[in-house]
């Protein structure tokens, strides 16, 4: 393949799990991948594992590493600038960062796989700051680095984002109608209305006053930042209409987030996310995946 047909991809969150799954099928299949990381070191140690597995030996082939932290707009912008001096575009961007909102309780979560009736509070224990950090990461993370590569990636002739979320982030989970009325109109929304939303739930979440006002009670943070996301790949979608940009769940997949419980693989999960990432520029676009399946967000 010429360097003018090369495609290059980023994938957030990627030294390890689902991301580091992504990175390595996107890699083989011919595409020049960039694995990043917020920690140089674990980035730096992931791509050598990464370049074994492959039979990669210069890290000019097909995988390189470069440090990202989605939560840091300096980060975003040196990052930015080493992809534009690097390849002058992007074809594929997927964004994978995540964090949880709060620790994961292993017995709950154990006792949860092997079918007893316990809830996700049980499971995963929310607090402020924490929840804080995920809305921040899963979110708006999400749409820094999504707007910082748009220039990019309409440069691409085949311009393709992925947004890996969750089934938690169905619009229909919210109570809270205003917040409901704006997530669902596609017609009017706009980023600004998308963000007012949930810095309100941010508010509401801080005051202890989320319940009575509607906001999901599983893993709000996490439910409320990935619905956010599912309605911003819809805006952009809209908004980008040469570009293909969905968003999908790649199902209860086993890794450290979720401490090796699950009922699929990263590589199963992953083979969905890239079967996204390499739609051809007549696909699908401004939708939800379940997996593999088109889902409705209301």
């Amino acid at each position: 393949m010429g360097e003018e047909a090369k495609r290059y991809a980023v994938v957030t969150g990627s030294n390890k799990g689902i991301g580091y799954g992504i990175c390595k099928k996107l890699a083989t299949r011919g595409v020049k991948v960039v694995l990043t990381a917020r920690n140089e070191k674990r980035g730096l140690e992931a791509l050598d594992k990464l370049k074994q597995e492959i039979g990669v030996i210069s890290s000019s082939d097909s995988v390189l590493f470069h440090q990202l932290d989605v939560t840091d707009p300096s980060s975003i912008a040196s990052f930015t600038h080493f992809i534009t001096t690097s390849f002058g575009k992007l074809d594929i961007l997927v964004n994978n960062a995540g964090v949880s909102p709060g620790p994961v309780n292993g017995e709950a979560l154990s006792k949860k796989v092997s079918g007893e009736e316990i809830e996700w509070d049980e499971i995963v224990k929310c607090n402020v700051d924490m929840s804080r950090k995920c809305v921040d990461t899963n979110y708006f993370g999400a749409v820094r680095v999504t707007e910082a590569l748009l220039p990019l990636l309409q440069l691409s002739s085949s311009p393709t984002i992925v947004n890996v979320t969750s089934l938690a982030g169905l619009i229909k989970l919210i109570k809270h109608e205003r917040a409901r009325e704006v997530l669902g109109d596609l017609e009017s929304l706009t980023r600004e209305k998308l963000e007012e939303v949930v810095s309100e739930f941010m508010k509401d979440y801080e005051q202890g006053t989320w319940i009575e006002k509607g906001w999901p009670t599983m893993t709000p943070p996490n439910t409320v930042a990935k619905a956010a996301l599912n309605v911003y790949t819809r805006l952009t979608a809209k908004n980008y209409p040469s570009f293909r940009v969905n968003s999908v769940s790649p199902g209860f997949v086993k890794t450290d987030m979720t401490q090796n419980y699950g009922f699929s693989s990263v590589d199963e999960a992953a083979e969905h996310i890239v079967r996204l990432a390499l739609v051809p520029p007549t696909g699908p676009t401004g939708l939800f995946f379940d997996r593999d399946k088109v889902i409705p967000l209301e």
